[in-house]
């Protein structure tokens, strides 16, 4: 597609009709004597050879340093990478090293555009504080760690094109727009000596969880938490068209992020930037120190204005301004590579040549080595403004790497419900999470999109409570929840939360866990690459915990009925994911246990908020939750052995449904011998080898036998089960049945006829699938189903006529 003609590089925005009284709302600085003049030359060196080495990250493969003329062999055969926003973060991140080696500042840096299109700025600043080497030993700071850099960039054996797990410093995978500012307002929760500076591009603040996000600072308890700076970097163009925020005038600038409740300053004066930009991180950083000091000495500021920066510099800026008539710098041409002919061209080639060349190498790197000097190595003078405690390095801090706490979980069996009682998953679940977050104070949150209350978990509010700083009832408590209807977000605090070293759980309604399908597929990219890299320490799970679900939605309707998100963590790295769904109360005590204390997964548990029956005892469930699957014999005849069909439940409502089954079967179909299986860990049913927890061959024929016929009820999509056992012998025994988008507002039990998961479906395909091994039943299946089918038309046409199910549906089923 064409990119947008423009008239001008860099073009303002048109005047808005906002008062110029606004402008009121702004800080403005006295900048002059900020820095001092060795400063000021070391900050500007910096630049110009962070500038350079990501440039020539882009293009070259040889002649690293410009030693002669640039020739078509020099440059790469294909070239990779975003120099557009590449400028504005080498500015932020020469600026950032300067203040922490002058005030001793622990900072981290998330960069939302960097993560995605920036990786040449971020990591030419971490060779340049030499943070590459202490864990990539060939990235020395000299001639041959220097050309490594540069030459395998986004090639086999080099760092990818976008910020990865293996990049020291980084807690936030590339790719995905919209989720920096979320990440790190979750890792400055519970680290008081933290500020994460956060750099969000004018084209990632056009996404959703971004215009959320903002808001993530009224979740920061100053008295407890650390703080996030964060700087919008407008440079007023994306891939191929402008950007809204680059379309904005200071006014509308100003008045936008007043709304949010910021203290805004622009940071636009491009003759004079380095001067502009450390004036305004001192200012903020004097600022978040004020509020702070306010809060934790027992006087905190109601809604303080926390600081942002608004920082307009050009696209591209410094790369060459035109090129074939069309402007290059300060435009959308400069977004990934400004000259992308380099290498068949002779005029982008010399183009190429004096771009580079502007950056003066040779008075940036070390040429020519000799007695006492290393080849490569930057000069002096830039390295003055890098912090001399390594542990202050931006690309060495432990919280972005090696600080994992893990957390205190308390004897859950001591919680247990008395079984064969009915009990709500949730309502138990909820006592487990009072005594977690009791005995973990500064180590254990809470994320939920929807409230607790309505999920059931609101026995933590014994403990504990909400963290909304600007709520009145909730400020300065110490609360350990934070609730916010945005998905995103507490994605994004949850990301930035657990990958500095803590626990956290994500409690949703079912049907919109898949809002964050995407981001969760991003994060598990990033914890991936980290359980592959030697240097990166383990990090808690990422805990998901799914409810109100579409089985038992009384008072939603079809919009409300989704359990697509098992699908999406199914198709992750098997070894890092986990899905469970537990049966009843007491197994879920225990599977919530385990989640909480597991490291590096992605856990998903699915369960009912609704009363159920508690089929097992503490020990029993322990014991069932270890084995992932298990015949229940108080279901099944003579304890399961030698059946004629095998009858499998997987989930709490559909198991239910299955245990209905077995005790409609014994009164219709006495001589049927049927097995009842609970499966609670669903990755036990692939092929071995397929998931850690897959099993054998043996284990499989055991347990579900070699030639029986299977019936399968499934909580969520039959295709899922399908993907799974693909792979293990003779499937077409295997009939499964799910969730067949079929739905709406009606009664739980019509929601089991409407998707063929009633005990009705599975007594019939029972008799039919047992009838072929059995000629006692065989004689009679046909009408014994056929009449076993009549009873759920029958059980239909009650709901229709009463509105409700019939008198004991739910009833616990007896087996005597």
């Amino acid at each position: 597609m064409p990119g947008q003609i423009i008239a001008q590089p860099n073009p303002p925005p048109d005047p808005s009709h906002l008062p110029d009284s606004i402008c009121g709302y702004a800080l403005q600085l006295n900048t002059n004597n900020v820095l001092t003049e060795s400063e000021l030359r070391a900050i500007q060196k910096f630049r110009r050879a962070a500038n350079y080495i990501a440039a020539a990250m882009i293009f070259l493969k040889d002649n690293i340093l410009l030693e002669r003329q640039l020739t078509f062999d020099d440059i790469k055969p294909r070239l990779l990478g975003h120099w557009g926003t590449c400028p504005g973060l080498v500015l932020v991140y020469a600026h950032l090293n300067r203040i922490i080696k002058k005030t001793d500042l622990d900072s981290l840096l998330v960069v939302g555009p960097g993560n995605c299109h920036g990786a040449p700025a971020v990591l030419a600043s971490l060779w340049l504080e030499d943070s590459l080497s202490p864990f990539w030993e060939p990235y020395t700071r000299d001639r041959a760690g220097l050309t490594r850099l540069i030459t395998k960039f986004s090639a086999p054996g080099g760092f990818p094109s976008h910020i990865n797990a293996e990049t020291p410093g980084s807690i936030h995978e590339g790719g995905e727009l919209g989720y920096a500012l979320s990440v790190a307002f979750g890792a400055v929760m519970d680290n008081p000596h933290l500020v994460v500076t956060c750099v969000v591009g004018d084209g990632e603040a056009e996404t959703g969880p971004t215009a959320t996000a903002w808001h993530g600072y009224k979740y920061i308890d100053p008295a407890e938490s650390g703080a996030v700076l964060p700087i919008v970097h407008v440079n007023g163009f994306k891939i191929s068209e402008r950007t809204i925020y680059g379309c904005m005038d200071d006014k509308e600038l100003i008045a936008l992020f007043s709304g949010y409740g910021y203290m805004v300053r622009i940071v636009s004066d491009l003759e004079h930037i380095d001067l502009d930009l450390a004036a305004s991180m001192e200012w903020a950083l004097a600022k978040i120190s004020r509020i702070q000091h306010a809060a934790r000495s027992g006087h905190p500021i109601v809604k303080p204005r926390w600081p942002v920066l608004i920082l307009r510099t050009p696209k591209g800026w410094t790369c060459p301004r035109m090129m074939h008539g069309e402007f290059i710098e300060g435009s959308f041409h400069s977004h990934q590579v400004p000259l992308p002919q380099a290498k068949t061209s002779q005029e982008e080639l010399q183009a190429l040549q004096g771009w580079l060349q502007s950056y003066g190498p040779h008075e940036l790197f070390v040429t020519k080595g000799g007695r006492g000097v290393v080849e490569g190595v930057p000069a002096e003078e830039l390295l003055s403004i890098i912090p001399d405690k390594k542990d202050k390095k931006l690309g060495c801090r432990k919280e972005a790497y090696a600080t994992f706490h893990p957390i205190r979980i308390s004897e859950w069996t001591r919680l247990g419900v008395q079984q064969g009682s009915q009990a709500s998953c949730m309502k138990v679940v909820g006592t487990l999470l009072r005594d977690t977050i009791k005995e973990n104070p500064t180590t254990f949150r809470i994320f939920s999109p929807d409230e607790l209350v309505s999920n059931k978990l609101d026995a933590v509010f014994d403990v504990t409570g909400r963290n909304l700083q600007w709520d009145v009832a909730s400020r300065a408590q110490g609360g350990r929840v934070i609730e916010i209807l945005s998905e995103h977000t507490c994605q994004g605090m949850l990301q930035g939360y657990t990958l500095t070293g803590r626990t956290a759980l994500f409690p949703s309604y079912e049907a919109f866990l898949g809002i964050v399908h995407t981001m969760m597929v991003q994060y598990s990219k990033f914890t991936k690459m980290a359980h592959e890299t030697n240097w990166r320490h383990d990090v808690g799970s990422v805990n998901y915990l799914e409810t109100s679900t579409w089985a038992r939605q009384e008072h939603n309707g079809f919009s409300h009925q989704n359990p697509s998100f098992i699908g999406s963590v199914l198709n992750l790295k098997p070894a890092l994911a986990r899905v469970y769904l537990p049966p009843d109360a007491n197994c879920f005590l225990s599977t919530v246990a385990h989640c909480l204390r597991a490291k590096n997964y992605v856990n998903l548990m699915v369960g009912s908020k609704q009363p159920t029956p508690v089929w097992l005892s503490p020990e029993e469930a322990n014991k069932h939750c270890i084995a992932g699957a298990s015949i229940w014999k108080f279901a099944s005849i003579d304890d399961g052995v030698d059946p004629d069909v095998v009858l499998v439940g997987i989930g709490v409502e559909v198991t239910f449904e299955v245990i209905a089954a077995a005790a409609l079967l014994r009164k219709m179909a006495p001589a049927l011998r049927v097995r009842i299986i609970n499966v609670t860990d669903l990755m036990i049913l692939g092929p071995h080898g397929s998931h850690p927890h897959a099993l054998s061959a043996d284990d499989f024929d055991t347990l579900f036998t070699k030639d029986k016929n299977i019936i399968i009820n499934y909580h969520s999509y039959p295709i899922e089960v399908k993907g799974l056992i693909f792979g293990r012998p003779a499937v077409d025994r295997i009939t499964i049945e799910g969730y067949r988008e079929e739905g709406t507002t009606t009664s739980p039990f019509d929601m089991m006829l409407c998707n063929d998961t009633s005990r009705y479906h599975v007594a019939a395909a029972a008799i039919r699938a047992g009838a072929l091994f059995n000629t006692k039943v065989s004689t009679g299946a046909h009408a014994d189903a056929a009449h076993i089918m009549h009873m759920a038309a029958k059980d239909k046409e009650y709901i229709f006529t009463h509105g409700t199910d019939p008198e004991g549906t739910f009833d616990t089923p007896k087996f005597d």
